[in-house]
Formats: C-alpha cells, sequence, structure tokens
C-alpha cells in the first residue's frame, strides 16, 4: 500500500464510469497515453488487471469491481473536503449543475428557483436546459431531471414525477369566455363532458391529433382532429394556448401554476391518461448519491412537487 500510485485511483473510478479511455482522458483534461499510463501503472502495482477489453469499452472485472466499491466512498470524501476547504477560502459558492428539460425548467422549476435560494443560498444551481439527453460526466454535470423508463446505463435515477399525472385541457381566458365558462368559475361548475365535446369543435386545437382524439373519443363524441400546431416542448405550447392560438392537452403540473393565476383556466373536468407518457426522473451517478447538495435538492424537489401535484385539485375543489 505504501508503494500504491494513489494519483491513479481518481483516473481509475472515471474510466470505470465512461469505460472507455479516450472519454476518461477528455473529462480529465489529460491525454489518451496520460491515462493509459496511470492505468497500467495501477494494475502493474496491485499485480492484476481490472478491467475488460469488449470492443472499444473497457467493462470492469470482478477485481475492478471490487476496487471501485472498497475506494469510492474514501474518493467521495476526498471530493467533499476539496469542495469546503474552497468554501471556506472565500473563493466560490458551491454549485450544482442541473441539467432539465426546457419545459419543465421553464413551467415549473424557474418559478420556484427563488424559494431555492432563501432556502440553500450557500448552493447555487446551473442550470442547463435542452431536450437532448446530457452525457453527465462528459458535460461536467452533477444530475439531471429527465423522461424516461428509468434505466440509464452507469446512472441511479428516482421517480419525481409518475406516469398517473393526467392530461388536462386548458385554454386561455377569453376561450374560457367563448365556451360559457366564467374564468374565475364563480358560482359556475365545469361543463359536462358531452358539452364539451361539442363546444370545442369550433376551437383550435393545439399539440398531438392522437391525444385529442383519445379525449374526443372519451368524452363520447369520436372525431377526426386536424390541429392547428404541433410543439416538440410543452412549455412551448401552453405559451400558445395562453395567448390564446388554441386548446391544449397539458400535463396538469406543468399548467398548475398558469391555472393558479389565472393565465390558463381548466376548460373541462374530463381529463385523460397518456398511455405513451414517460415519467420524470431525478438522474445522477450512485457516487453522488449521498453528497449533501445533491440530498438537499432532492429533498426539495419532492416537497415542492408534492405541493404543486395538490394546487390543481385545490383549484377545482374552489370552482364548486
Amino acid at each position: 500500500m505504501s508503494r500504491l500510485p494513489l494519483h491513479t485511483l481518481p483516473t481509475f473510478r472515471v474510466i470505470a464510469q465512461l469505460q472507455n479511455l479516450r472519454a476518461a482522458a477528455e473529462q480529465l483534461h489529460l491525454t489518451h497515453s496520460a491515462v493509459s499510463h496511470q492505468l497500467k501503472a495501477l494494475e502493474t502495482q496491485l499485480g492484476h488487471t481490472l478491467f475488460e477489453r469488449r470492443g472499444r469499452r473497457l467493462v470492469l472485472n470482478a477485481a475492478g469491481q471490487a476496487l471501485l466499491e472498497g475506494v469510492e466512498q474514501a474518493l467521495q470524501q476526498l471530493d467533499r473536503g476539496v469542495a469546503a476547504a474552497a468554501n471556506a477560502a472565500g473563493l466560490t459558492p458551491e454549485s450544482l449543475r442541473l441539467s432539465v428539460l426546457p419545459s419543465f425548467a421553464q413551467r415549473w422549476l424557474l418559478p420556484r428557483m427563488a424559494r431555492w435560494r432563501g432556502l440553500h443560498p450557500e448552493l447555487a444551481l446551473e442550470i442547463q436546459a435542452s431536450a437532448q439527453l446530457a452525457d453527465l460526466q462528459r458535460e461536467g454535470l452533477h444530475a439531471a431531471i429527465r423522461q424516461g423508463a428509468g434505466h440509464w446505463p452507469g446512472l441511479q435515477a428516482e421517480v419525481l414525477i409518475g406516469t398517473a399525472v393526467p392530461l388536462v385541457v386548458v385554454g386561455s381566458p377569453a376561450a374560457a369566455r367563448r365556451l360559457g365558462i366564467s374564468p374565475a368559475g364563480r358560482g359556475r361548475k365545469l361543463p359536462e363532458a358531452g358539452v364539451d365535446a361539442c363546444c370545442f369543435g369550433d376551437e383550435p386545437l393545439l399539440g398531438s391529433a392522437e391525444l385529442w382524439e383519445q379525449w374526443f373519443a372519451l368524452a363520447g363524441a369520436p372525431r377526426k382532429v386536424t390541429p392547428v400546431a404541433l410543439f416538440n416542448d410543452a412549455g412551448l405550447m401552453l405559451q400558445a394556448a395562453e395567448q390564446d392560438l388554441g386548446l391544449a392537452l397539458a400535463r396538469e403540473i406543468l399548467a398548475a401554476d398558469a391555472l393558479r393565476e389565472g393565465r390558463l383556466v381548466q376548460l373541462t373536468p374530463l381529463a385523460i391518461s397518456h398511455a405513451a407518457a414517460q415519467a420524470y426522473h431525478l438522474v445522477y451517478p450512485p457516487s453522488l448519491a449521498d453528497w449533501p447538495p445533491l440530498l438537499a435538492l432532492r429533498d426539495w424537489l419532492q416537497s415542492e412537487l408534492a405541493s404543486t401535484a395538490s394546487q390543481p385539485r385545490r383549484a377545482a375543489r374552489s370552482r364548486r
């Protein structure tokens, strides 16, 4: 152990995570040969190999897996110690770099950033909004909020929003008035589904024709739908609905703030589930599972989402 090249252990961890020497070299800002030399030095000193070659991939063998499990906690403690030293020296506040879908960032996360800042003024969130699947290790990100089945190789995923969140019909206050619905909902119940199906035929519709046809079928008035606009981002679709460009079928949780503030109106109690809907997950490397900033973010997200989920129901009860 006294001759073990300790400086090679962080390199070993990155190789294990990325399963590729060239990718590890890019992340560590080293040359390919330097990373290869460090791995060879570690294996030589230990007296055995740590990886199996599978094409271009380097996959941990049993010895490598045992070593990674043994040194991971110590490496995490070193990471935290370095960050704590930087904070104590007043160099920079600790930050958590997060990849988020644009619709989730716009419609849900950004309106709540002030509350996060109030609870954690020492911890800055660096948000990268992108519809592309981010490579956390390669792009220097700590975590991501993603939609999917929950299986991303090498990453741990926790469900934030399940697939049971309903799709509700929303429109602008002007659209509500055209349909004979008071935007404030005072003294009036939401109309029955059959009435909605007839009335909605004269309104422009936004988004997926398939989902709208599913809604009309559930309402008892099947019809073919030709939307006036399609979107690859739910946030843009909701913004279009707010501007009275058409009615939208949207996830209730993404529309919750606009419904509460009166920028949108839920036009019917009839909601549908989306068979192809994907859950939202908080995704992160297993090595950060016990990192305090990530734990703080996870707890805050869960608390805020629980609060948001109850808002549409409270609003619906207030309209009765």
